[in-house]
């Protein structure tokens, strides 16, 4: 997401939607003050508020468990009282533990993703990144609030070394709040920034790697056959940079200049031994080939209100056919220029507003052909990835790629290769993907509205600003359904999907994922034709007579508990209760799984320790799908719980015993290779040792 896209000061109005001038702007990087069109549409996060200091507050008691398999009815979500610190709150299946304010420097900017490492979450910020010690997640505490001001400081970390994306043009090397204004300056950082985290109070700046496009996210990989290094995927989306700024910068297309910084990623090499010596190794052209996508039009409320604000005589401009409204900071900027250039003085005349919306379509023209190298009459062909999330353990990586969603081989890391490329109409801005455990499927999701719109009123199409569940056959990407958080949500909250995470289910795949004002949304793949709501956990707007910037950015699982980082409340953690849709059994299998560290764009590989909990979770399953019979599956449960109470070679014996029975269970069984997998977790169970094994 980019900030620059969202917020307008005040109540001006927001252009709408990814093939407005919103979309091409925003991901060129067109500074605010530029005297364009496209200037108009910068801005600032409209998120100031009286409170400093880091605060955290619990959620309190633990609520009863519902057992109910169906979601509460009215939903309530729909109707929630606004508010920046006191919004009305609705929770299903999820508890709140904690929500940390954002320290003094970082209240009132944009809070962004999300890494983390041993007991910390590391929470990046327009204004930096901020350090969170969660090892108790009822009252995390603050450990580092490092102020370094950027854009959009999409994070990640590898033992001792944070990586930093920074895409605008008012990012400094010195890490200062002053920014750039010069058009060219040694003073500007646009790339990664690379620091030693070794004393986590001192993080120490260690190399800048300059990059043409700057850093919107970046990917960390690593290469499980290379020890000595780290990679780092660059998706950079702003326009390129000046060559008298970086050496080397090509701003004409690849068929013009075979160097062009268009239609690439960028890959970064960082010796681990030596990573001030991190530098650019290649640029994998994955674009090759792909023709413009085909794009659908607005909605058609928001083209509804477009055309009712021309009527009271507003400014409002075209691109694809799509009519959207223009800024009145704009408009009266222009106007003022207007009446300067014919010697004029006051106020426009009917006639210098006239000569504005005549200049309009000119304007729009001009800034494409100079800033949008993708932009063609038929729409927007992609020329970089928004975000691409690597799966090392199985060799591919799914890009998501502004206007297709792509599956690469990263079996070697510098120069990965484009298997498979997909679009789709119902898709705006393909933004992030996530594979499921088994790397069979993967899914994408479109942030249709850039993030700072409302694309989940109930006028919204269910297939807009949703996800899109692939499965993976033959190295192809096969379509399947859509998923879309169901609740509707009013035009003072942008919503539409964005970041999240896998839940470590055994046996099942389930997802977390941010909303934005839709807040979280918990879901389950495993049938990727039809994805079901089973949890979820919304806030009302941050204000109610306008649309103000807010919500989840991200919601990720980490080490037992579910951690959002909001974008103007600061930081949430979750715990997520069992239900009538998930067991304890199977909580506690997940909650079993411990990462020493995560970047959720480098997706691990999740492998289950052999407990009590993890059978547990698969007879559950069974006894959920009718896998096996009651009886059946009474016996297999009173088996397990005289075994948990033995110890020593009766454990082993008894454990052994009913892995065999179990086999034999799935010749005739419904879930076949279900009942596999529960008789190898007590096979595996039996081999821990004569000793306790872990419940």
């Amino acid at each position: 997401m980019s900030r620059s896209t969202i917020a307008t000061v005040g109540t001006y109005p927001r252009l709408a939607g990814p093939r407005s001038v919103l979309r091409w702007a925003a991901r060129m990087g067109i500074p605010a003050a530029s005297r364009s069109v496209t200037g108009a549409i910068g801005v600032v996060l409209a998120a100031g508020c009286a409170h400093s200091g880091a605060m955290s507050s619990s959620g309190g008691p633990a609520p009863a468990a519902d057992m109910s398999t169906t979601a509460p009815n009215p939903d309530p979500r729909v109707g929630l009282k606004a508010g920046l610190w006191d919004a009305g709150q609705a929770q299903w299946n999820l508890r709140l533990l904690s929500n940390s304010r954002p320290s003094a420097k970082f209240l009132g900017e944009t809070n962004s993703d999300l890494a983390f490492s041993g007991p910390y979450a590391l929470q990046g910020s327009y204004n930096g990144f901020q350090v969170w010690d969660i090892s108790n997640p009822s009252q995390p505490t603050l450990k580092t609030a490092f102020y370094c001001p950027a854009s959009q400081s999409d994070i990640s970390v590898y033992k001792n070394l944070l990586f930093v994306s920074g895409e605008g043009t008012g990012g400094r090397i010195d890490c200062g709040g002053q920014g750039v204004k010069d058009t060219v300056s040694a003073e500007r950082l646009r790339g990664i920034r690379v620091f030693d985290i070794s004393d986590l109070t001192h993080p120490k700046n260690v190399a800048n790697v300059q990059t043409c496009r700057g850093s919107h996210t970046h990917t960390l990989l690593v290469d499980p056959n290379d020890h000595d290094n780290v990679y780092i995927y660059v998706s950079g989306s702003a326009g390129v940079r000046s060559p008298s700024e970086l050496a080397g910068c090509v701003s004409a297309r690849p068929d013009q200049d075979p160097n062009s910084a268009l239609f690439r990623i960028e890959i970064i090499k960082v010796p681990l031994a030596h990573p001030e010596q991190a530098a650019i190794v290649s640029s994998a052209r994955v674009f090759a080939g792909l023709e413009t996508p085909t794009a659908h039009a607005e909605a058609a409320e928001d083209q509804a209100v477009a055309a009712a604000e021309r009527a009271k005589g507003k400014f409002t401009y075209k691109l694809f056919g799509d009519e959207s409204v223009l800024p009145d900071e704009f408009v009266k900027r222009e106007l003022a220029a207007i009446v300067k250039a014919r010697g004029g003085t006051g106020a426009a005349t009917a006639a210098d507003s006239t000569t504005l919306r005549n200049a309009i379509p000119a304007m729009i023209a001009k800034d494409i052909a100079a800033d949008c190298p993708g932009c063609t009459d038929k729409g927007i062909t992609p020329t970089q990835c928004h975000d691409i999330t690597v799966y090392p353990a199985i060799g591919l990586a799914g890009g998501a790629c502004e206007g297709y969603g792509m599956l690469l081989d990263i079996r070697d890391p510098a120069h990965p290769v484009r298997l498979n490329a997909v679009s789709d109409s119902n898709f705006s801005y393909w933004h992030s993907a996530t594979f499921n455990n088994d790397g069979t499927k993967l899914l994408f999701s479109d942030e249709w509205g850039g993030g700072g719109q409302p694309k989940c009123r109930a006028s919204d199409p269910h297939e807009w600003g949703a996800d899109a569940i692939f499965t993976i056959v033959d190295h192809k990407l096969v379509f399947q359904s859509y998923y879309k958080m169901l609740a509707p949500q009013t035009p003072q909250e942008n919503c539409v999907a964005h970041n999240g995470s896998l839940i470590p289910i055994p046996g099942r795949d389930v997802m977390v994922q941010a909303w934005y004002q839709g807040g979280i949304s918990v879901f389950d793949w495993t049938d990727a034709a039809h994805p079901k709501e089973i949890a979820f956990f919304d806030r009302g707007p941050v204000d109610a007579t306008r649309l103000a910037d807010g919500g989840e950015w991200s919601a990720y699982w980490y080490n037992g508990v579910i951690v959002g980082s909001e974008i103007a409340r600061g930081l949430d953690v979750w715990e997520l209760l069992p239900s009538g849709l998930i067991s304890q059994n199977e909580l506690d299998a997940a909650k079993s799984v411990h990462l020493a560290e995560l970047n959720v764009q480098g997706q691990p590989k999740i492998v289950w320790p052999a407990t009590f909990a993890l059978a547990g979770a698969y007879v559950d399953q069974l006894a959920r799908s009718n896998g096996l019979s009651a009886d059946r599956i009474a016996a297999i449960r009173q088996s397990l719980a005289g075994a948990e109470k033995a110890t020593g070679t009766q454990r082993r014996d008894e454990l052994t015993q009913l892995a065999t029975q179990i086999d034999g269970d799935g010749s005739g069984a419904g879930e076949g290779a279900k009942v596999k997998k529960l008789a190898g977790a007590v096979r595996e169970l039996a081999g821990v040792g004569v000793g306790v094994a872990a419940r």
